[in-house]
């Protein structure tokens, strides 16, 4: 069987560096908030090429932390994708704000600029874009709009380590961003992890405070915190897996470039737009027969997932935010045929080989 996603491999490829890392913690004995976090805090901010880096628990907590921590208010509204991980509005909510759904981009699956100001109303407050399977939201058209309107931009960037728009990585265009590194993710540790990242010294400030109780001396919380901290083990391997980032991106888009190449036109790929480059953090695919396929496919040894099978609007969690059955067509759609191929940079070429001739037989 060929995996969807296997970051095991990824602990194999580099082995030698994972072990030597684990160990240096272990010896360290500096277990939380210690040298490997500020280290790694300090270069992912280098590599992205902002000012500060947060290191926090998960990508959940790091956009729950992210919303609380630029100022908005209970009850504002946030305008947000439902086509997404529910943890972007597990994280909404949770830091008691309303999440509004506006509709996407046929072609990226990313949020529609023009259904963004439809949606706009005055108890708007801030605007979180998903930069979906890797590729970057419209912010050239999504930030003058936020700025416009007064509106706090805080991008999830969970899938998109790397992606770039108009020449500028993602993660740089908001007043904040958050970032996964769940094990599947481009930038995965092995365990839980997140990250905030901002240019704003405010913000940073209010971070650092609420990841840790709200702590500005030892036991002593001048503020309603939280516990959200990014460990020393994960930060070290996490470290490890930075250095090869851009390979890694590399070797995914040429991944996705022999699927884009060998593939029926009848299963279209979704992808970055013109000018912008993605990270093909997954390769996700459309048909109208998804389930069918995707049995034919497991039948003939290739792993799919589906990211994601129930846009957030239909989940029973938040389905009374406003968006009923039928508000968001595109979305909708999107979510009863998206599916994704097996796509991570260990793949083989003879693998990658193999699921386009799996892909070739299936009757489309």
């Amino acid at each position: 069987m060929i995996p969807a996603a296997n970051p095991r491999a990824a602990y194999h490829r580099h082995q030698a560096e994972f072990d030597a890392a684990w160990r240096r913690v272990m010896d360290s004995g500096r277990y939380i908030l210690g040298p490997e976090v500020e280290a790694f805090e300090a270069e992912f901010a280098d590599w992205l090429g902002v000012r500060h880096a947060v290191g926090v628990a998960s990508g959940t907590e790091a956009l729950w932390l992210a919303l609380r921590a630029t100022g908005l208010r209970p009850g504002a509204e946030v305008i947000t994708s439902s086509l997404t991980a529910s943890a972007t509005l597990t994280a909404i909510v949770e830091a008691g704000l309303r999440p509004v759904f506006a509709d996407l981009d046929p072609a990226t699956l990313t949020l529609d600029p023009a259904e963004v100001e439809r949606r706009l109303t005055p108890a708007t407050r801030a605007l979180v874009p998903v930069h979906l399977y890797g590729n970057p939201a419209d912010l050239t058209a999504l930030a003058p709009l936020a700025e416009a309107h007064g509106l706090i931009l805080i991008e999830d960037c969970a899938q998109a380590h790397g992606a770039q728009h108009a020449g500028r990585r993602v993660g740089t265009f908001g007043r904040a961003a958050a970032w996964s590194f769940y094990p599947t993710k481009n930038l995965g540790a092995f365990g839980d992890g997140g990250l905030v990242t901002t240019a704003d010294d405010e913000v940073v400030r209010e971070l650092r405070l609420l990841r840790e109780y709200g702590w500005r001396e030892r036991y002593h919380s001048a503020v309603h915190g939280w516990n959200s901290r990014l460990d020393e083990l994960q930060a070290a391997l996490l470290r490890v897996r930075l250095r090869h980032l851009e390979a890694d991106n590399a070797r995914r888009r040429a991944i996705a470039a022999a699927y884009r190449a060998g593939l029926p036109p009848a299963l279209p790929s979704i992808a970055a737009r013109p000018g912008d480059l993605g990270v093909e953090h997954l390769f996700v695919v459309r048909h109208p027969e998804r389930d069918r396929l995707r049995a034919e496919l497991q039948q003939a040894g290739v792993g799919t997932a589906i990211q994601y099978p129930v846009a957030c609007h239909r989940q029973a969690a938040y389905a009374g935010f406003g968006a009923g059955p039928g508000s968001l067509p595109v979305t909708e759609r999107a979510a009863a045929e998206v599916f994704s191929l097996p796509l991570f940079p260990e793949l083989s070429d003879n693998d990658v080989a193999a699921v386009i001739a799996a892909v070739g037989a299936l009757r489309l």
